[in-house]
C-alpha cells in the first residue's frame, strides 16, 4: 500500500485496513502525530469498493475521537488529481502548496479538516 501514498512515511505511523478475500484491499494510515493534529494518507486497489459511510465513520473517529485531534492534514502531489477529488469530497479543505516538496520534486498540497467540520463523526 505504501508504493500508492504520495509521501514518506514516518516512523510513528499506523493504519487500520480493508481486507478482501485475503487482500489488503484499502487502508488509511496516520503519521506525524503532534498531539492537536495528524497526517491522513489513503490507498486502495484500483476499481475496488471499499469506501463505505461505515469505514469514512472508523477512518475519522481514531484521530477526532480517539486521540481528539484538533485537525486532520492530508497532503496530495499536486499532480494527483483523483486523490485531490477525494479528499475534497471527504471534507478536507485545500489550504495551501508545499513547493518541490514530493519525492518526486513536484509540489504537494496541503489539506486540513477541522474536527468541526467533520461528517462522519459524531458530535
Amino acid at each position: 500500500m505504501e508504493r500508492l501514498i504520495d509521501v514518506k512515511l514516518e516512523a510513528d505511523a499506523v493504519a487500520i485496513g480493508i481486507v478482501e478475500a485475503g487482500e489488503l484491499i484499502a487502508a488509511v494510515v496516520y503519521d506525524r502525530y503532534t498531539g492537536h493534529d495528524i497526517c491522513m494518507h489513503v490507498a486502495a486497489l484500483p476499481g475496488k469498493h471499499w469506501c463505505s459511510p461505515e469505514f469514512r465513520r472508523t477512518a475519522f473517529s481514531y484521530p477526532f475521537g480517539q486521540l481528539n485531534c484538533r485537525r486532520v492534514t492530508g497532503l496530495v502531489a499536486a499532480s494527483n488529481t483523483a486523490a485531490r477529488k477525494f479528499d475534497e469530497h471527504l471534507g478536507f479543505v485545500l489550504e495551501g502548496t508545499m513547493r518541490q516538496c514530493a519525492e518526486d520534486g513536484g509540489d504537494l498540497l496541503v489539506y486540513g479538516m477541522l474536527r468541526d467540520e467533520c461528517r462522519w463523526i459524531n458530535r
